[in-house]
């Protein structure tokens, strides 16, 4: 009976240690592995963002809120990139020379095979040509996979929430909003319950979404992360 009465001493024992060691250890590894799928899901975010602001200025200003447009303009699509040969001197500049002067004149010589204008200028090295380039090769390192940007990591498959507005400035001038979110329930999933909703609970007290986003439909904030 006493041996009996020793062993179950004994787990009870064994039982306060680990629930003592788990309401200490509990909190920090959760907050370890939250810091990792937050690292994640904002790098994501912040490709969604640079994507976002390359369509931007391809598209009239507007930003998309569909990720197959997004992906399919990150494949497809290409960008301007202007090759500079040759600088505008000083003394250039102050008799009048500008960029945009200077490539007229050059590209009038090559039409014409006159470069009388060019030699008296001094534009004989100068030059200015526009390549495309394709997004996916200019914004994003290789090996890029675009049809990753829709899908939230550590979600399971769960896609973020992705959302634009038109609106006004006081000034009439139209402008587009865009919203990119995730909840913690999307990419915190599997870690502890309480953990989460303690999370969310402080959020709320704060202010705060429930979770990582770029941008707001409300405020114009230049697309900012709330972690920023």
């Amino acid at each position: 009976m006493k041996t009996v009465f020793n062993v179950v001493l004994g787990l009870c024992a064994l039982a306060l240690v680990y629930i003592c060691y788990a309401s200490i250890m509990g909190p920090i590894e959760f907050e370890a592995e939250k810091k990792t799928r937050d690292a994640a899901v904002i790098a994501r975010l912040i490709d969604i963002r640079k994507a976002q602001s390359e369509y931007r200025n391809r598209h009239n200003q507007q930003y998309t809120n569909n990720f197959d447009s997004l992906i399919l303009f990150v494949k497809n699509d290409s960008l301007p990139f202007i090759f500079k040969q040759g600088e505008l001197s000083d003394k250039q500049l102050e008799d009048g020379l500008t960029e945009k002067k200077a490539i007229a004149i050059v590209e009038k010589a090559k039409k014409t095979g006159r470069y009388d204008e060019v030699k008296k200028w001094g534009l004989e090295n100068f030059k200015r040509e526009t390549m495309w380039v394709l997004v996916k090769d200019t914004v994003f390192p290789k090996g890029f996979c675009a049809d990753s940007l829709r899908y939230v990591p550590f979600g399971n498959g769960a896609q973020f929430e992705m959302a634009t507005r038109n609106d006004t400035a006081k000034s009439g001038a139209p402008f587009c909003l865009l919203e990119v979110k995730t909840p913690y329930e999307v990419y915190l999933n599997g870690l502890n319950v309480q953990e989460i909703a303690n999370l969310k609970d402080l959020q709320t007290k704060l202010g705060r979404y429930c979770g990582l986003k770029i941008g707001d439909l409300e405020t114009a904030n230049n697309n900012a992360g709330n972690w920023e």
